[in-house]
């Protein structure tokens, strides 16, 4: 039987672009789990301090780590944060990511660069610098978050698809690398979610909630209800799998 009030406890998170929407909630939905939490943004810090006063005012821990992960040193020194803070890393979310919505013809090397930077690159940095310390620790879980237009398919996307396919190769080689050492590494889907975004930001080609079965939009707060339970004790035999949260909008073979 899993308790799962507090299920965290004693465990330190990594939640990367947790300045808003997705990332916000996680970081404050493992913290409410009872973990410890490192709040990462390239640039919203003012952002960042609410999350860290919201989690802090309900009992939680947590500490600030600014700056872009696609760079390894900055990667580097979020790490380093979580240890000067907490001691170690347990649980990281892949969830920090670039938008953008261009025509193949207007897509260049600098943009193709600057959205692989983030969504693969930096996924790749930080998951090669906590696995060391998840190892000493016995073990520990690894969550990426991917966009169901990379299975739906989406004019103006190829090179934000292309980023977010290659995290999840990223992602099943991890867990099957790292399974003999009890590290667990899944990736969650993201559906057509209510969250708030720049005016020329993409949408999933869905228009009416009509289009998702289920009658709604996601929400933060069930991305963050999936993923707690991705990184805690009642998930302890799921590795290596992508889940699709969408309301049954997109059921994929």
């Amino acid at each position: 039987m899993v308790d799962l009030i507090n299920e965290l406890s004693g465990k330190v998170a990594i939640v990367t672009g947790s300045a808003r929407n997705i990332g916000r909630a996680t970081a404050i939905e493992l913290a409410r789990a009872g973990a410890s939490v490192i709040i990462n943004s390239r640039s919203s810090e003012n952002l960042c301090h609410e999350v860290k006063t919201e989690i802090e005012d309900n009992g939680g821990s947590a500490a600030i780590a600014m700056g872009n992960i696609g760079d390894p040193l900055t990667a580097a020194s979020i790490v380093e944060t979580a240890i000067g803070a907490f001691g170690t890393v347990d649980i990281l979310v892949n969830n920090a990511a670039v938008r953008s919505n261009l025509p193949l013809s207007e897509v260049d090397t600098i943009e193709w660069d600057r959205i692989a930077e983030t969504c693969v690159k930096g996924s790749f940095n930080l998951s090669k610098l906590c696995i060391p310390l998840m190892i000493k620790r016995g073990g520990g879980a690894i969550v990426s978050l991917a966009g169901m237009s990379s299975y739906k398919g989406n004019a103006g996307r190829s090179h934000v698809m292309a980023a977010k396919e290659a995290l999840m190769g990223l992602t099943r080689g991890l867990a099957i690398e790292f399974g003999p050492v009890n590290i667990r590494a899944n990736t969650a889907v993201v559906g057509r979610f209510d969250t708030l975004r720049s005016a020329n930001a993409p949408t999933h080609g869905f228009t009416q909630e009509p289009d998702i079965p289920l009658g709604r939009m996601g929400t933060p707060q069930d991305m963050a209800n999936l993923i707690r339970f991705l990184v805690g004790p009642g998930s302890t035999y799921l590795s290596g799998q992508t889940i699709h949260l969408n309301g049954a909008a997109l059921c994929p073979h």
